[in-house]
């Protein structure tokens, strides 16, 4: 993997965290599941999991076993850590899977996408200017996290970011399409959320009786599609 330079931090016990960066970077993002994927490779005493995100990874273990593992340093921390560090001079004996392209339709505006006129009038812009560059782009899942199949998305219209709602909603419905700063996503369950929601999508986006429940998963490409309310029910039926 490249010889990109990260910090790492002490999170728990049973945790650190890799830090990449601070940036929404397809550069950074691309570091990560570098990292990612060498150390599922190779894994060391204790390893269990990690836990991928826009520019971190979060990596947990078993202390007991790290701890009387033959890692050199004292101590979990800088066992791991070390562990991390040498680890990144390695090369990968393996390319990370290649992402899906994956369209989906969405109905914007009106009881679909409440915020949607707010967005534009922030930006002082058309409504239909705001549907028109925000299904122009090419996203790519940077994560899925929040709750079970969320997918944060980057690459996003700069012209249309803008921030979170100053009162959060109780209740977000599922296939909610929203903007929260430079991100756009998808919300797949009903759930409170802060997003400025602009439309919605009549696909399930988790479904947890499917062998790959989220229909997301990070490193896919997303496209969106506007539709009407017919062709959303109709979806919706089928």
């Amino acid at each position: 993997m490249p010889n990109k330079a990260f910090k790492i931090y002490y999170l728990s016990e049973t945790a650190v965290t890799v830090e990449f960066g601070q940036q929404i970077a397809e550069e950074l993002l691309n570091a990560v599941n570098s990292l990612n994927l060498l150390l599922h490779q190779q894994p060391f005493p204790g390893f269990n999991t990690t836990v991928p995100a826009y520019s971190t990874l979060t990596v947990f273990y078993d202390p007991v076993i790290v701890i009387k593992s033959d890692l050199p340093g004292a101590g979990c921390f800088a066992k791991v850590s070390g562990y991390l560090d040498d680890l990144k001079f390695q090369k990968k004996t393996a390319k990370p899977a290649g992402g899906d392209t994956i369209t989906i339709p969405v109905c914007y505006g009106g009881g679909f996408g409440p915020d949607l006129e707010e967005v534009a009038d922030s930006h002082h812009i058309g409504i239909a200017e705001v549907i028109k560059l925000h299904s122009a782009a090419t996203y790519k899942v940077y994560m899925i996290g929040f709750v079970p199949g969320f997918a944060y998305l980057g690459g996003m219209d700069e012209r249309l970011a803008t921030p979170r709602k100053a009162t959060p909603r109780k209740l977000v419905p599922a296939g909610a399409v929203g903007i929260a700063g430079q991100q756009t996503g998808i919300y797949p369950l009903d759930t409170p959320g802060g997003w400025q929601i602009i439309g919605q999508t009549p696909l399930k986006m988790f479904d947890r009786d499917r062998g790959q429940p989220s229909l997301l998963k990070a490193g896919d490409m997303v496209v969106f599609k506007a539709i009407d309310i017919q062709e959303f029910n109709e979806l919706l039926a089928g």
